[in-house]
């Protein structure tokens, strides 16, 4: 099977894009400050925008569709067919899996990033007599998911690439059967030529 610049294309701008999104999630990352309540003598979180959750969770689908794609080409390893054995397979199995632990990885980072992120502390404390802590998301979450990303990335190519030249689509089988076919039928044939031959020469 021959490497396909088209899949390529799709899965480097789909892990690419992830990146971005995840980058854009850490730097906007949920903020939040404790105010006092106008009416009450009581405080309240305030929490800035959520467009970190947002950027989170569209890197999350777009990785996951890149792994769809690349895993839907490649048949998954396990049910394609015409693997030579070689340095090939080895290396497409080894990339096969550095790749689902980097995107598992990433996919965790995003989507408990995002949840976290979203999650909002919606109780009071009485002014200066309770301590109000505001839940918010710690830095370097999404910073993981992006770095995993990167490292999907690379991972997701090679194993492509690997799997590509280890990948025979089957035309090794059939050019051996072809050939067997070949050489039984041209068995009899060659005996039937000798068998001529020798009632030629006892005639």
């Amino acid at each position: 099977m021959a490497v396909s610049v088209s899949i390529l294309a799709i899965i480097i701008s789909l892990h690419l894009i992830a990146f971005v999104f995840a980058v854009g999630a850490e730097r906007r990352r949920s903020t939040a400050k404790v105010v006092p309540d106008e009416y009450d003598e009581r405080t309240y979180c305030v929490y800035a925008s959520d467009a970190s959750t947002v950027y989170g969770l569209s890197a999350f689908g777009l990785l996951l569709i890149s792994q769809t794609v690349l895993n839907g080409v490649t048949r998954c390893l396990c049910f394609g067919k015409g693997l030579v054995t070689g340095r090939s397979t080895t290396c497409a199995i080894f990339f096969f899996i550095l790749s689902w632990i980097n995107f598992l990885g990433a996919e965790a980072c995003l989507l408990a990033g995002s949840a976290k992120n979203a999650y909002h502390t919606k109780y009071r404390a009485i002014f200066k007599v309770e301590h109000l802590s505001c839940a918010t998301l710690r830095k370097g979450v999404f910073a993981a998911g992006a770095a995993l990303t990167l490292l999907s990335l690379l991972a997701s190519v090679l194993y492509y690439w690997s799997h590509a030249r280890a990948d025979t689509g089957g035309w090794e089988k059939h050019q051996n059967e072809g050939l067997g076919m070949t050489n039984s039928s041209f068995a009899p044939h060659h005996q039937q030529q000798q068998q001529q031959t020798g009632e030629f020469q006892k005639a």
